[in-house]
This record gives structure tokens, sequence and C-alpha cells, in this order.
């Protein structure tokens, strides 16, 4: 007989543990799907700073997740959904481990998966002074040579925050126009902290137990050059799936899951939340919140306590 759930939270970063500490509260049948990186991007960050209550490294601070969310009761199990269906109100989902849960709602809280360089060093260094998170990171390397990879608007965003607290910016971008707004790449030509190299494109990251250099290539001459650097920050996009959930879910530009303030999909029973949806500014604190929410919603989805037409609004 397949097993039927309350909620099925797929995913364990801030939003998903956050969703299972909450539904656990209610009382929910609650079963937490996960694969082996159980913290999500948070474990990413060596330093955080900036979540409220708590100074100190992201593996750290997800460990006090994950524990929490035990102790109010959530099933664990590894593995991978491989795809999320919806009949007869109740929501079908597939298991790589095979099999297949029922359950009455579902919490989609997987994040991203950030573009990779595909370089050597790109893995040694990643939170070795490599980051994908300017906003996380850039506090981490004040007076410091840094560089940042990218030629959109979260890379021209990026070196102009990091030109507020690096001692020098190296601009990376591998064609000769940016995709940034112009506005954005002018302020960056007139930041004198700023060095734009254009045509340019990263080959590898060196260093020790650290970043310490930067190999960049001209693609238009061949010429190779080795920028003396303590950080790099890629900011090249994520890939963001939603291939389980196809037709479930409506989707922007780049691919985020629509949700509305309650984090609703247009499926109801279906939530998403962190980074996996169309919200801005992706924090460990902001995933929390929407994984909270989800939870509380839920609670009202399941057991009818929703009004019927407050779906809509």
């Amino acid at each position: 007989m397949v097993e039927t759930y309350d909620v099925v939270i797929v995913g364990a970063g801030a939003a998903g543990l956050t969703a299972a500490i909450y539904s656990g509260r209610k009382a929910l049948k609650t079963l937490l799907v996960t694969g082996p990186n159980i913290g999500g991007e948070t474990n990413s960050t060596n330093d955080i700073r900036n979540y409220p209550g708590y100074e100190g490294p992201g593996p750290d601070l997800m460990k006090r997740f994950w524990e929490q969310a035990k102790k109010w009761g959530s099933e664990v199990r590894e593995s991978l959904v491989l795809k999320v269906s919806r009949n007869d109100g109740l929501f079908n989902v597939e298991l790589s481990e095979g099999g297949s849960v029922l359950s009455r709602s579902v919490i989609l809280c997987y994040g991203r998966e950030r573009r990779k360089l595909g370089i050597p060093g790109e893995d040694k260094f990643f939170g070795r002074g490599l980051s994908t998170c300017t906003t996380c990171d850039a506090p981490l390397f004040p007076d410091k040579i840094t560089a940042v990879i990218g030629g959109g608007n979260s890379g021209v965003e990026g070196a102009l925050e990091l030109a507020r607290i690096a001692k020098k910016v190296y601009l990376i971008h591998r064609r000769d126009k940016f995709r940034a707004d112009e506005v954005t790449v002018e302020k960056a030509r007139s930041e004198p902290k700023i060095e734009i190299l254009t045509d340019t494109v990263p080959v590898e990251i060196k260093g020790d137990k650290f970043v310490e250099a930067l190999i960049v290539k001209n693609v238009k001459t061949g010429e190779l050059r080795e920028l003396e650097v303590q950080g790099v920050f890629s900011e090249i996009g994520w890939v963001t799936r939603t291939d389980m959930v196809e037709g479930l879910v409506e989707t922007n530009e780049v691919g985020e899951i629509v949700v509305d303030k309650f984090t609703r999909t247009k499926t109801p029973g279906l939530y998403a939340c962190g980074d996996v949806t169309c919200i801005p500014y992706k924090q460990t604190v902001i995933s929390a919140g929407m994984g909270a929410i989800a939870a509380l919603d839920a609670y009202k989805f399941v057991t009818g306590s929703q009004a019927s037409d407050e779906y809509s609004k």
C-alpha cells in the first residue's frame, strides 16, 4: 500500500528544514525528501554575519535547523524526486529510490544549481575564496583584490558592491558588450577601483589552501594573463529545474517558479519556497521565512480551514 502524508517537503535547505519544523509543530504527517546535501546553499558560506541571532559557519547553522526539524517528528528519506503529479485531490511523488508516496500537499524547496565555470580549481576553491554570492560574501574581502566573472546585472552590480569594500575589482566578461543595464555598466566604468576586462574568459583558479590567482584568456588574441586575487565571484547565473512539476507550476523568464505571497503555485496544495522561486534576494533568512509561510498555509489547506476563495487572492 502506498503511504499517504499530509505534506511532502522536497529539499532540506533553509526553506525545507523550516517548513519541516512548522509542519511538525502543527502535527502534520510530514515526509522530508532530500539528497545528501542537507543544508543546501547555506552550507557553502563559511562565515554568516547577516542571519539574526547567529554568526558563524553556514554548516553549523544548518545543523541546528536539521536537529530541530528531526525533533518535531519529520520522517526523512534520502532520495531524489523524479516526478510530481496530481490526481483525485492527492499528489503522487515518485522517488528515485523506487516507488512513490501520496500526499495532500507538497512544498518544493530544492533550490537551484549554480552554472559552473568548468575550469580547473573551481571545485577545490569553492568556499575557499570562490563564491557565487557577492551579496553574501563581499564583506569577507575588505581591502582585498577580487575578480567578478559575469556580464549581467548580477555581475556588474556585484562588482560595484565589491568596490565599496575591496581594494580592487576585476570585472571579467567573455564578450565586448554587457547584458547588464547600460546605466549600471556606466557606473562600473566610472568606478576607479574596477578594471573591466572584456573578450576575456577565466581558464584556471590557482592557490594553496585559498584562492591566490586567476588565469584569464583573451578570446580574440589568445593572450593569457595571471591576476593576483584573493577572491573570485562567479556571477554567471543559475539553473532552475522544474521538469518534475511540469504543468503544475508557472515559471518566469529565467525559469523560476512563480508564487504568491503565501508561496502558493498555480496548483492548489502545491507550494514553492526559497531559491527555486521568483522571490528576489536569495538569502537564508528569506528562504526560512518562506518555509514557515508554506507550512502554515499547507496546514490550512490540509485541514480545510483555508477559505475556498482565498486561494485566488
